[in-house]
């Protein structure tokens, strides 16, 4: 999978995103243009493996982390830094 050169902070924001339970992939997509499997890809590089392994059984299936499962769409927190209407 090819990911993007991106620099160290995006990175960690990345990663960063990707752990948080209520940012869904499509944010990350916005902000940064990455798909779901090369955040995936990335989590892979950037992680030891054991905290892939918990980060991915964590967010598998969780309805939190993609728009079209999730059962809100307004009244909840969005960080300043992140981008989107």
């Amino acid at each position: 999978m090819d990911i993007p050169n991106l620099s160290s902070e995006s990175i960690d924001r990345i990663i960063e995103m990707a752990w948080e339970d209520r940012t869904p992939f499509e944010a990350i997509t916005l902000q940064f243009g990455l798909t779901e499997q090369q955040v995936i890809a990335l989590m892979r590089r950037e992680m030891k493996e054991s905290s892939f392994k918990m980060w991915r059984k964590r967010v598998s299936g969780r309805q939190t982390k993609h728009l079209k499962q999730r059962s809100f769409d307004r009244g909840r927190f969005r960080s300043q830094n992140q981008k989107g209407s």
